[in-house]
């Protein structure tokens, strides 16, 4: 089994401090771009995946688990898995669509 490393977004504020998850993978920034597009507007309309997002469209996706396989590795609810998926896709999707650089953040 590949080294594990927990990744947690910090939100600041009020309210529960958010769950770590467990991500299988390490992560450098890699960027993904459109070939038509000029190097001034990469960063200014590009789209960022976080690592969850990315964990778990691979873990659903690439490797094939059922969300409730997925979310039991990462270690948080189906529930919080799903929405990763859908903000995950929709960012994809847009990109491609929109031929905007795809950005995934460490």
């Amino acid at each position: 089994m590949p080294h594990r490393w927990r990744w947690r977004k910090w939100r600041g504020g009020p309210g529960r401090p958010p769950k770590p998850r467990m991500i299988g993978f390490s992560m450098k920034e890699i960027a993904f771009i459109p070939a038509a597009s000029a190097p001034s507007e990469i960063q200014v309309d590009a789209i960022y995946v976080t690592p969850e997002e990315l964990e778990a469209l691979r873990l659903v996706y690439y490797e094939g688990l059922s969300q409730e396989e997925a979310a039991n590795r990462m270690g948080i609810s189906r529930g919080t898995l799903w929405r990763a998926l859908d903000s995950g896709r929709k960012k994809i999707i847009k990109a491609l669509i929109e031929q905007k650089a795809i950005i995934l953040v460490s």
